[in-house]
């Protein structure tokens, strides 16, 4: 007989997501993912001047803040049909690149390493051989004895006190964790080498934004940066070069520690490459702009459907109808009114809550499709579509990754394994990698232009009378962004945000099929029901951002559900 297991909430991720899981012999044979908590820009960006929406839309979330600013004035600026400076260009793609470096180091380190790493099985590892076997791995600099056995003996003060912190909720001991103590100590020496990276490249986003988290720059039509080499008060050639040399140390870790890492895990978890593929139709969108028009990028980007890269069609520009006509969402099992399928520039967010019903309506998130379809996105999408583009940067640290997991399993790992749990860590340590390198790109690139003597930073928008619209992506860390926006007489008639969760934790679609976290759990094994990490890993594996994906605001302020945080 089926058991039911419900994880409420979900921790390490951002925002309040329930997974609710039947488990048979000893897998997972159904699941359900529900958003318990909303948001209300939508609705409080109506009748608002359409060059405000980006201010509003960044405070969606204080993890992904960055990514809803840059879709928000895309949005408008495509509705407009608004060339952008090549200045702006680069700079903005210098901020998304920079905070995607240090999103997806956080997650891995931070918030999902935990779910493999065993922290309190580090203490019985022999220092000198955990640093013998990151000397072997990479070049790292920091995989010393004297820091490793550093590392072992803050762990042992955390437990002599009893108080584990942010260590304290692991699964210490779980049968599914199989990592030796040494590799368990090398990655905990890793997880706090890393707080410090994450920190330096969240510097680029802060001097390039003048704050971070909710950066201050943008304007739709350009930035709001001065460009001027001489003067203390604008983007002088001192903060550019405070920028790479905080590139060169961040790309170091990229490339020698967490590229490494993911691949040590996947192949000491090599089984897990057959377990929560769920949903196999990618989609991704290409990003970092070249030219004003958005017709040239360094990342491209597209839709495969059924896993067949061989299928791969690619979205071309910011005016890409592939992309334009083809996303609807469906509220048949979300909280609001009515049952429909809808184009974002045709929806409504009108609340009508119920209790949990595994048939009917459980989540506050809605469940995008594309041409029809469930579709999963984030960087196991994006690597997936730019090695079907042929991207080389992608193919090249990919082939890497695979090279390096083989060589530690002693068997062959082709791309077929990152339809998988352990492939989403994977292909996100490969995006960041990729990510880097176009830091790299674009400063060099902002550099050169204003070394021309080019320093225009911003093209003014105008709006007609009448109504437009308009949609703006952007490959985010968690996956593709878009913001749709109807603009009647210059105010805003209607705002909709169609993120990642959204796509992702997404529940039933209009034709019932599973969300892909759904999708991605059945067949999962569960080794203990009353502690269901394999659950964990799986959810995680897609760095769940629940404040971005959920979308609902009560004008009355009536108080429609009641929430409780354990």
């Amino acid at each position: 007989m089926a058991k039911r297991i419900t994880v409420d909430p979900i921790t390490r991720i951002e925002g309040h997501l329930r997974i609710d899981c039947e488990v048979d012999n000893g897998q997972v044979s159904n699941a359900w993912s529900s958003g318990q908590m909303w948001r209300g820009i939508e609705v409080i960006l109506k009748g608002r001047d359409p060059r405000d929406a980006w201010i509003f839309t960044q405070r969606i979330c204080g993890v992904c803040t960055t990514v809803h600013a840059i879709a928000s004035v895309r949005a408008v600026e495509n509705a407009l049909q608004l060339e952008i400076p090549i200045n702006a260009q680069h700079i903005r793609n210098l901020i998304i690149a920079a905070h995607g470096l240090h999103d997806h180091i956080v997650h891995f380190y931070q918030l999902s390493a935990l779910d493999w790493v065993d922290i309190v099985s580090a203490l019985k590892a022999d220092a000198k051989q955990a640093a013998k076997l990151g000397q072997s791995l990479s070049g790292w600099h920091r995989n010393s004895v004297q820091e490793i056995k550093g590392i072992q003996d803050k762990l042992q003060k955390f437990v002599a006190s009893g108080q584990l912190g942010v260590f304290g909720s692991g699964y210490w001991g779980h049968p599914a964790m199989k990592l030796s103590p040494e590799v368990n100590l090398l990655a905990a020496t890793h997880y706090f080498q890393a707080l410090e990276y994450q920190r330096k490249i969240n510097q680029v986003v802060a001097i390039l934004g003048s704050k971070t988290p909710h950066i201050q720059n943008l304007a739709v039509g350009g930035v709001s940066n001065p460009v001027d080499p001489d003067s203390p008060a604008s983007l002088t050639t001192e903060k550019l070069y405070n920028i790479k040399s905080l590139i060169t140390e961040v790309d170091a870790f990229v490339k020698q520690v967490y590229l490494v890492d993911v691949a040590a895990v996947g192949a000491f978890y090599a089984d897990w490459t057959g377990y929560g593929a769920g949903v196999t139709n990618y989609l991704s969108v290409p990003d970092m702009p070249q030219d004003p028009k958005g017709e040239q990028f360094l990342l491209p980007g597209g839709y495969i459907p059924n896993g067949d890269v061989g299928a791969f069609q690619a979205i071309n520009s910011f005016q890409d109808d592939f992309f334009g006509k083809n996303v609807k969402e469906s509220i048949k099992h979300a909280w609001y009114e009515g049952d429909w399928d809808r184009h974002p520039w045709e929806e409504e967010t009108v609340p009508n809550y119920t209790e949990f019903n595994d048939q009917g309506k459980y989540s506050w998130v809605k469940a995008p499709s594309f041409q029809g379809q469930p579709a999963q996105v984030g960087p196991l999408a994006n690597v997936l579509c730019m090695f079907a583009a042929g991207h080389k940067p992608t193919k090249d640290y990919t082939t890497l990754a695979l090279d390096t997991v083989s060589s530690l399993a002693g068997s062959t790992v082709g791309l077929e394994a990152l339809h998988s749990t352990i492939g989403r860590h994977a292909a996100r340590a490969v995006r960041c990698a990729v990510l880097s390198d176009t830091l790299s790109e674009n400063w060099t690139s902002l550099v050169e232009n204003i070394g021309k003597g080019d320093y225009t930073i911003c093209n003014e928008p105008s709006f007609p009378k009448g109504e437009i619209k308009g949609f703006g992506f952007h490959e985010a860390p968690r996956g593709a962004l878009s913001h749709w926006v109807v603009v009647k007489d210059g105010k805003i008639e209607n705002y909709q945000c169609v993120v990642p969760s959204t796509w992702n934790a997404g529940p039933r679609s209009s034709q019932d099929k599973l969300g892909p976290y759904e999708a991605s759990l059945v067949g999962n094994p569960i080794a203990d029901p009353e502690k269901p990490l394999e659950v964990l890993r799986t959810i995680h594996s897609f760095d769940p951002c629940l404040a971005c994906a959920i979308h609902l605001q009560d004008m009355d302020r009536q108080e429609l559900v009641k929430v409780r945080a354990l």
